[in-house]
């Protein structure tokens, strides 16, 4: 048996994976530590996973403005001291990183410490702590078609994002039932990430009556802080209601995306993970502000390999259109859902998890022997 330490915290979209490859490892017999960080999106998520040891580590994003800068370059020296101090206990086999500003730390030290430090990129442009950290590692997973040129080829494995083990569809009679809608009425899922999108949100609260008209109901993760849990009930001209439901945040992903027969979000590694793996068609609407824009290279990739569309945010007037011709156009759907199939034949978890035990594996000192020959 060999010990991990997961570095995931900051974001759903680094923390699910982490989740994802300690279920992995915790089923081949490893025993795994997952250091987060002391945000409100970690706490919520880790509420679920009471089986793993979760450990909070010092830290905070990076900034250029002199102030935040210079308490990010002070948490970063707290979460090194923290994870060397760590590391020096544990004595793991390997550390893996997914990235964001908990990564920098226990990258570095287990570094120092000769322990194997493996790094996860789920993005398609490489983010600031992977492109920084690249030449510490034996191992950076990147997406594929994705290079890096300040890691050398030998180390870079190409591999998806690995989806936690309850991200899986189920059929949308009883996910509609669960979410409290109709199987019976389209149903739109509005989703902007762990954090939600406060321009998706304004988009919905101002075209929820007119999709309510056509008959489409509307399910909103409007993300924490942004807004209150509410159902709105529509009457429509046909007679009956048409359903509209706010949530600050959901934790059954797998359901939220088996209801839905198109969802609009933002275009996070994360979030596209879980829309292949559930087959879900999907209107991404990349964050303009991302780091490096990635979401709009994400959002990119995922409609050129056939899973859905993209709309720009300054076309938002645009979306309401694009939402009814594709949300009732059924073989376009299928065209959609059959191509997203296609793209969750790889299996990334199965593959990290081999190749992070033969790097353990390698990095073991050669077995010796005070065996006494046997008694004749």
């Amino acid at each position: 048996m060999s010990t991990w330490l997961i570095s995931c915290g900051g974001t759903g979209g680094h923390l699910a994976p982490g989740i994802a490859l300690a279920e992995g490892l915790t089923d081949r017999g490893h025993r795994v530590t997952l250091l987060i960080s002391h945000k409100k999106v970690d706490a919520r998520l880790v509420e679920k996973y009471p089986q793993f040891t979760f450990l909070r580590v010092p830290g905070t994003g990076f900034a250029w403005n002199p102030i935040k800068l210079a308490g990010f370059l002070i948490s970063q020296a707290k979460g090194f001291l923290f994870c060397l101090r760590l590391i020096n206990r544990e004595q793991p086999n390997g550390v893996v990183a997914f990235g964001g500003f908990t990564s920098a730390g226990v990258a570095l030290a287990g570094w120092l410490r000769k322990v194997p430090v493996a790094l996860h990129e789920s993005n398609r442009v490489p983010g600031l702590a992977v492109r920084t950290l690249g030449g510490l590692a034996k191992r950076v997973y990147l997406p594929i078609g994705v290079k890096l040129t300040s890691v050398r080829a030998r180390h870079i494995r190409h591999v998806g994002m690995p989806v936690r083990r309850e991200i899986n569809p189920v059929s949308r009679a009883d996910a509609c039932h669960k979410l409290g809608l109709s199987p019976s009425q389209c149903v739109l899922v509005v989703f902007g990430g762990s954090q939600g999108s406060g321009p998706l949100n304004d988009w919905v609260q101002a075209h929820l009556p007119a999709l309510a008209a056509e008959g489409v109901q509307v399910y909103c993760v409007t993300g924490p802080g942004k807004g209150e849990a509410a159902t709105v009930e529509h009457p429509v001209a046909a007679g009956g209601t048409v359903k509209s439901i706010f949530v600050p945040f959901c934790d059954d992903v797998a359901t939220l995306l088996s209801a839905a027969d198109l969802v609009v979000s933002r275009a996070g590694a994360g979030t596209i993970a879980e829309l292949i793996r559930c087959a879900t068609p999907a209107i991404l609407v990349p964050y303009p502000h991302a780091a490096d824009d990635h979401q709009r290279a994400n959002a990119a990739f995922f409609e050129r390999q056939g899973g859905g569309f993209v709309v720009d945010q300054i076309h938002l007037d645009r979306m309401q259109s694009e939402v009814l011709d594709t949300v009732f156009n059924d073989w376009l759907l299928r065209r959609f859902r059959a191509n997203l199939q296609r793209m969750d034949r790889e299996n990334p978890l199965q593959l990290m998890l081999s190749d992070l035990e033969e790097l353990a594996n390698a990095s073991l000192p050669p077995p010796t022997s005070c065996e006494r020959p046997a008694s004749a």
